[in-house]
Parts: C-alpha cells; structure tokens; sequence
C-alpha cells in the first residue's frame, strides 16, 4: 500500500488512503519568510479600464470550487450544497438546486446537467436543478466533474477516471494507470477538447476516447526532478486553458506548458514554481510563481514576454485574459487589471473584501468569485 503523504506549514505526517498518495498543496508556504509582508498596492490615477456589470451573494466557498460555462451562463456552486445557473450578460437566475449536502469539489456542467461532490464523497448529479442521481466514489475527488456528451467524468486523487452515463448513473468505464508515488491534494486538470477528453495523470497531459477509456495520446507538461518523492512531485494544476489546438497547463512547482491536443504532442515548457491554474489568450500563457510574482510567455513558442512582481505575496488568484488586459483577484477582495503586452497595472476593482477564490471566463465578461460567496461579473475595456 502506497503512502499518504500530507505536508503542513509544522509537520510531514504519514498515514495511507485506498492505496494512493496525496501530499497537501499548502507547502507552498515554505518557500518564503512567513514575516514577509504583501506587496503594498501601486498609486492608480488613470482612468478605470473595467466595471463589474453585476454582481450578486451566495454561500461561501470552502472547497475549491471551479465555475462551470456552458452556453451563455455562469453555474456556480456554494460550500452549502447550493447551486445556481446565471445569465452572464445580466447575473439573471436560469435556475437553482440543493445537491443535498456540503461540497468538496464541483461544479461541472453542460447546461442541463450540473454535477458536483459531496463531503461523503458522492458524486451528485442534478438536472435543471433536480437531483436526480448519486454515486459513491471510491477515492476522495477534489477537481470538478465534467459533464460532457450526456456523460459526467470524474477524476480522483489517485487520478482513476471515472465516467458515468448521465441519465442513470450507470458506471461506463474507470481508467486506472500506473502513477506516481505522491498526487496532488489539489484539483486536476479534466476537461475536452473536440472528442478527446483530457486529463492530468501526474506531470502528464493524457488524451482519452471519452465513449471507451482507452488512452490515445500522452504528452509532458515538466520532467520531475529532485532527490525524493516531495521534490519530484509535479502534478498537473487546474484550470488548464484551451487556445485553438494547445492545451496549457501548470505542473505543481515545476513548469508552465502547452501541448498540441491535436497531435498529443509537446510544444513548449518553461521551469517556474507556482501552485495555481493559469490564465491565456491567442497571444500570451500568464501565471504566477510561489512568491505571485506573474509572468507572460508568449503562446507561439514559450518566449518570455514580461514579468511582474507588483502583487508579491498577496495570494493571487487563476488569471484570466480579456480584452488585452490580464485580470487577477487578491487576498484583500481587489480584482488588478494589467496590460497583457507590458504587464503594467491599470486600474483596480474592489469586490466584498474577502480573497478571490475562483475565476471564469465566458465571451468578453469574467467572473471572479469571493470566498466570502460574492459574485462579481467584469468587463475589461
């Protein structure tokens, strides 16, 4: 049996689970001087270059929780088990839902189907907002379902693939794969692209036929390196990001990349720390490393563009790129808009004052959602 590994900001304590491996994403505080203080904010006097469009509340959020974007709407979902479809142009309610329980991961959704995970580790299930299915699952989930071709993918710790026909919850296929001796107690990626669903198996980017469970392709994000299982441990981090045929992605501590999904083939890596999913366009990959310092490689061939340490230490969110701006949440509640071609800082937005925890983008307005449970929807102009 495998070892669970879990990493604190005081101790490395062993214990096992279900024959798999996770270690704590909150190692990331070692890498710093715990005295150190957050970046003070830059002197704006420029003209505001967005507005929140609107904004609404819900449950906090105390899992990590992904915003679904299927057709013209934000799903999203709160700690409490609620569940909410809204209109991205206006933040109108579409519908609403209850899955029952408090949540440990989601929400994944196609627009009729939402599906989220409970804290028994259930795989829940709703359709226009009704439960209408659960499924216990074998090994704790922390990354979002997709649900995707009346199917709903689930990906574990011990990264085991997992579809279910959306209908009836009857089990399809599990794809099960030699892994690595650590994975990551933090979301995976799982997402599509065209007919192949993709997902993160380690440091790995897999290509999958979503109607059998047979692996396709395979492609490296970063090559682990160190002189034991903690140092190597590279798994992928969502939110991948979709940009024509590339696929990027973050490998935990190690590297930023993209892949052809096309080919299933590398196309670029640059080493770089960090533990959160990154933000793109069609000409720049964005992400910030263990310290928030951000930095753009340019999507074509990995070239640096830019780096920017104004936001270092103050706990950053997953970025999105808009309108040739870079949008980023902070500790403190302020949404910072950068210049995608220079990195420089804008304008800022404040939000409810409580950290930006999730982020989505949809056609030309982002989401940036509070652990507090508050719901801004941004334009970037």
């Amino acid at each position: 049996m495998k070892r669970l590994v879990q990493i604190s900001l005081i101790a490395l304590a062993a214990t096992s689970l279900s024959g798999c491996s996770t270690i704590s994403s909150t190692w990331n505080s070692w890498f710093g001087d715990a005295k150190t203080q957050p970046a003070k904010l830059e002197t704006l006097s420029g003209p505001a270059t967005g507005r929140v469009v609107w904004s609404g509340k819900g449950d906090g959020i105390a899992f990590p929780l992904s915003v679904a974007t299927p057709g013209d709407s934000f799903v999203v979902a709160g700690s409490d088990g609620s569940l909410r479809a809204l209109a991205a142009a206006d933040g109108r309610e579409l519908w609403r839902g209850n899955a029952g329980g408090k949540l440990l991961a989601g929400v994944g959704s196609d627009g009729r189907f939402a599906a989220v995970v409970n804290r028994d580790n259930e795989l829940v299930v709703l359709d226009a907002g009704r439960v209408t299915w659960k499924k216990a699952l074998p090994t704790p989930v922390v990354a979002a379902p997709l649900v995707a071709g009346e199917r709903v993918f689930a990906l574990t710790l011990d990264r085991q693939v997992i579809a279910f026909d959306a209908l009836d919850g009857r089990k399809i296929w599990e794809l099960r794969r030699p892994g690595d001796p650590l994975t990551l107690s933090k979301a995976g990626v799982l997402t599509a692209y065209k007919d192949t669903l993709i997902v993160g198996q380690g440091s790995r980017l897999a290509g999958v036929d979503p109607l059998l469970g047979q692996l396709r392709w395979e492609a490296s994000i970063a090559t682990p390196r160190g002189t034991n299982e903690v140092e190597r441990l590279a798994d992928l981090v969502g939110p991948a990001v979709r940009q024509g045929e590339a696929i990027c992605a973050r490998a935990f501590q190690s590297a930023v990349g993209c892949v052809n999904a096309e080919r299933g083939s590398a196309l670029w890596n640059r080493v770089v720390g960090g533990t959160n999913g990154i933000g793109a366009d069609d000409q720049v990959v964005v992400a910030g490393d263990a310290s928030d310092r951000l930095s753009a490689w340019k999507l074509a061939n990995g070239d640096l563009a830019w780096s920017a340490d104004q936001f270092q230490l103050r706990k950053l969110s997953v970025p999105v790129v808009l309108n040739k701006q870079v949008l980023i949440g902070d500790y403190e509640g302020y949404v910072h808009l950068l210049d995608r071609d220079t990195g420089k800082t804008r304008s800022r937005l404040t939000t409810d004052g409580s950290p930006v925890v999730a982020t989505a983008l949809l056609g030309d307005t982002a989401l940036f959602v509070t652990k507090g449970g508050g719901l801004f929807a941004i334009k970037a102009e």
